[in-house]
């Protein structure tokens, strides 16, 4: 297949996706790798991401998987230096590790240790992250970094009180980050999906939960990862070279302003 049928938007670029063992985190590094991409599937899980990488190889595209706590400043620096050593340069980061919540608590039940560990993973881990490849990405003159935000903050979701502050952080940052990186020609934008079936629902609870929101949608079916997954290839690609600090919103036409 010639490179103008596969459509290499990203071909030789070296991508870091965190949380890329399953879910949107997997689909992007699938569909970055079918863009010419070398993936670094970074995740707290090491057999997934081996797995992942694993299927990455096995299409014929280059990939590296790798142990990370994005919450331990530690791991992210150790992150970003390895993917440097092992392919010369990082060219994109997609921080897409996150925790979800699936159990509905008022703010004022909220466990204190869970709030913590909510932040210090999709808020915290994003900055850590962003800084850890920042170095080496204002080496080279640019670069992409893409956030996974969600449509929740938009929503102001009761009961998950945490989850929607530490996803309103991450977009939050974005701003901040687009704004001190742009002098060094790095792109900084943010993506807010809708409900996704990021995998098949294990308990039918779940799965009328995420059914329910295809009704709010303009667009009527079920969410999946391959959706978001095409809009971060578009912020990673050079299509996006003058769109900064942004968030586009994945749902379907749920949100309309």
């Amino acid at each position: 297949m010639t490179e103008e049928k596969k459509g290499l938007r990203l071909k030789d670029k070296v991508a870091i996706v965190t949380g890329g063992a399953r879910g949107i985190g997997r689909a992007c590094c699938l569909r970055m790798a079918d863009e010419g991409a070398k993936v670094v599937i970074s995740d707290i899980n090491l057999e997934g991401a081996r797995a992942t990488a694993k299927d990455i190889r096995e299409k014929g595209a280059q990939a590296l998987a790798l142990k990370t706590d994005v919450s331990n400043p530690k791991d992210a620096n150790e992150m970003a230096r390895k993917t440097a050593e092992h392919y010369g340069g990082i060219d994109i980061l997609v921080n897409n590790a996150a925790i979800g919540v699936r159990s509905r608590v008022p703010f004022y039940e909220i466990d204190l240790d869970e709030w913590d560990r909510v932040m210090a993973v999709n808020l915290k881990g994003t900055f850590l992250c962003s800084r850890a490849v920042f170095p080496y990405m204002k080496a080279q003159k640019g670069g992409k970094i893409i956030n996974i935000s969600s449509t929740a903050f938009f929503l102001g979701l009761p009961n998950f009180a945490h989850y929607v502050a530490s996803k309103g952080g991450v977009i939050g940052l974005t701003r901040s980050l687009a704004s001190a990186m742009g002098e060094y020609n790095i792109n900084v934008n943010s993506i807010a999906p809708g409900a996704t079936f990021s995998e098949d629902p294990t308990d039918k609870a779940t799965f009328e939960r995420l059914q329910q929101y295809v009704s709010f949608r303009s667009l009527k079916r079920t969410e999946y990862p391959d959706d978001i997954a095409g809009a971060v290839i578009f912020l990673a690609s050079p299509d996006s070279d003058f769109i900064t600090g942004q968030t586009i919103v994945v749902d379907g036409g749920h949100l309309k302003y």
